[in-house]
């Protein structure tokens, strides 16, 4: 089945290369980005302002092909990518929550940014703990590393050119 999506409006950010950016919102925490939403989809937007955090759902619109197994940032050893947050996917879908600021119009200002400049953008959700949060009983390989992704910052690993080794 093939499906296809249309973007809604693009995010930016101060991150124009993927190396050196964060590799997680919690690394991006006082990092101010907008949110253009396209005019024909602005009326979507209505009421999104009362919610202190978003859903940003985007593309890794700088990755192409996908690898199964994958060296993730906070890890040396290779795991399967739906183990993964990497970018290099078979969909490479995005997902972040970000601090909304505030709305202007059609352009919403957020804080938490952790994606390069001029992602395009699928959807907005809005951010609500009592739907979204959980308590978990594991987190995997990421059970001592979680932490980790506040001061990681991102390399070349998941370029075109650049595979995992």
């Amino acid at each position: 089945m093939k499906v296809s999506f249309s973007t809604i409006g693009y995010i930016r950010s101060p991150f124009h290369q993927t190396e050196g950016m964060p590799i997680q919102p919690s690394g991006a925490k006082d990092v101010e980005g907008t949110v253009k939403v396209n005019a024909m989809y602005a009326a979507g937007l209505t009421d999104i302002e009362d919610f202190s955090h978003i859903i940003l759902i985007y593309v890794f619109h700088k990755s192409e092909g996908f690898q199964l197994q994958v060296k993730p940032f906070l890890d040396d050893n290779v795991h399967g990518v739906f183990a993964t947050r990497a970018p290099r996917r078979p969909n490479p879908i995005g997902l972040s929550i970000v601090e909304l600021l505030r709305r202007d119009g059609n352009v919403l200002l957020v804080k938490g940014v952790d994606v390069l400049d001029s992602t395009p953008l699928l959807d907005i959700k809005p951010y609500v703990p009592g739907f979204d949060v959980f308590q978990v009983s594991s987190v995997g390989w990421l059970e001592k590393k979680e932490h980790q992704a506040k001061t990681q910052k991102s390399d070349r690993r998941f370029e075109t050119n650049h595979f995992n080794r």
